[in-house]
């Protein structure tokens, strides 16, 4: 049961475990009000386990482990590789934020960071529920203490707590599901799970009501309408590097258990899953753009953007399957848009949040829009990376966020029928609507009067990495071939598993 690929399979996840205890305990004889030698480690770890995940996705070699309960495939390896990176540039961004704000007194921003990101590690390489459920809680708990983090904030404690009850809430959901999924077919694995249903063994109307609670479950984990009402007032309660975290890498981690679930164990059931995905996908956009242009905090405006955004990857996921028969070549091709959109969102929302960091001072939070106004002429590079990464958010080509749209919209088309065809054109409508307030925050940018004549300050790090983040934006955005072939051969190698 337990051999030496048991042992590979988990191997980034050992590493991340042991080097989070080792953080911890390191961070008992650090003095230093800025962490140095703990976030130094942090870096070190996320970076080696990025690296491995890279070195496994590479080979495209998919293998088992722990009695089929993990998973190592070159999907998951991949958005894990992502994930490490993108914690790496979040922690590199928000620790002259967290400094400021007295929230390094202890190591506990690194250490849960390093926890969450084994929550996420553990979600994306699960092939059994309990792994699944494991690897969420782990994700959500350490979630719950980040944003609680500043201690100080009364709106950061409120925040929490409203994290805390919905997410709990979320969780049962998808507990009860996978708990109806397990009674039905009498087993936990997902291979077997997709066996069982698919011989036709079990009732239908008792999967389609387990089916039910998981996407409700992941509904709430995704952000997506009717369960996205915790995301706005989290997004904007709160500290900004707390916020730039839970938006950007659990993403990666939601589209991992969506494919885990609804596409491994679940392909069977696609027409009814797709039916809700479809729902959760038009209302989601029509909130997510409609509510969004009201919104004068960025970080609210960032939320509904999220909303939006997740329903375009809905999208996608409900796009593989066509008049019940299930085509290959359109699976893969419904799939790998899902996961270009997802990995470019995330590539595209890190920087945003950065430059959001970047103008917050100690003292004072730049959470309005209204705090952007002239930032062009107080620092042309970082009003350039904003305005990049909104025109990409907006879907505005050459840049990454219009071909994410794009590769979404023809797999949509492609799987037929009017209807498939007419949320399409829905789709695009909403993206006009919500191209306003992208655009808005480039007028108040470039065509505003600065409120202040503070300059942006940085350290030499955070300069860096936000610039190249900007600069990657723009590059894939010109050239996304690349990203997009590894997405695509990355679904081929996971579905043909």
């Amino acid at each position: 049961m337990i051999d030496n690929l048991s042992w590979l399979a988990v191997y980034s996840e050992i590493v991340l475990l042991v080097m989070g205890c080792v953080i911890a305990l390191v961070d008992l004889g650090v003095t230093g009000r800025n962490r140095n030698v703990t976030h130094f480690l942090t870096l070190l770890t996320m970076g080696v386990v990025a690296g491995l995940e890279a070195l496994y996705a590479s080979s495209g070699s998919t293998f088992y482990g722990w009695g089929n309960m993990v998973v190592s495939d070159s999907m998951g390896s991949w958005l894990k590789c992502f994930a490490a990176v993108t914690m790496m540039a979040c922690l590199v961004y928000g620790r002259p934020y967290a400094g400021d704000r007295d929230m390094l007194r202890g190591g506990e921003l690194f250490s849960l960071s390093t926890f969450m990101l084994l929550g996420i590690f553990v979600m994306i390489s699960a092939n059994n529920f309990l792994v699944i459920y494991l690897g969420l809680e782990l994700l959500t708990l350490s979630s719950y203490a980040l944003v609680a983090l500043r201690r100080d904030s009364a709106t950061a404690t409120e925040a929490a707590m409203k994290y805390f009850v919905l997410g709990a809430m979320a969780s049962g959901f998808l507990l009860y599901g996978l708990s109806m999924i397990y009674g039905a077919t009498g087993t936990l694995d997902i291979g077997e799970v997709f066996k069982v249903i698919n011989a036709g063994q079990v009732r239908h109307q008792v999967l389609v009501f387990g089916v039910v609670f998981i996407v409700s479950g992941l509904a709430f984990k995704l952000v997506a309408v009717p369960f996205h009402m915790w995301a706005p007032d989290v997004y904007q309660g709160a500290p900004t590097v707390i916020t730039l975290i839970i938006s950007s890498a659990p993403k990666l981690a939601g589209f991992g258990i969506a494919m885990r679930l609804l596409v491994d164990a679940l392909l069977p059931l696609a027409i009814d899953w797709q039916q809700m995905l479809a729902v959760l996908a038009v209302a989601s956009l029509f909130v997510g753009n409609v509510i969004g242009t009201m919104q004068s905090n960025i970080k609210r405006m960032l939320a509904y953007s999220a909303i939006s955004h997740m329903g375009f990857m809905f999208l996608g996921l409900m796009s593989g399957v066509a008049n019940g028969a299930i085509d290959s070549m359109m699976a893969e091709r419904a799939y790998s848009s899902a996961m270009f959109y997802v990995v470019t969102y995330v590539l595209t929302v890190v920087p945003a949040f950065g430059v959001v960091l970047l103008l917050a001072r100690e003292g004072f939070e730049s959470e309005e829009i209204a705090d952007f106004a002239g930032l062009n002429r107080r620092s042309p590079l970082y009003a350039g990376i904003m305005c990049v990464c909104m025109f990409s958010l907006a879907g505005i080509p050459p840049l990454v966020g219009f071909y994410a749209k794009l590769s979404v919209l023809e797999a949509l088309i492609s799987s037929g029928g009017a209807l498939h065809v007419s949320i399409a054109v829905y789709a695009v409508l909403m993206s006009v609507i919500g191209a306003f307030y992208y655009l808005r925050v480039v007028k108040v940018m470039y065509f505003d009067q600065p409120i202040t004549a503070t300059t942006v300050s940085a350290p030499a790090d955070v300069r860096v990495v936000l610039t190249l983040n900007g600069a990657l934006v723009f590059l894939v955005g010109l050239l996304p071939g690349g990203l997009m072939a590894l997405c695509a051969d990355a679904i081929v190698r996971t579905l043909a598993s």
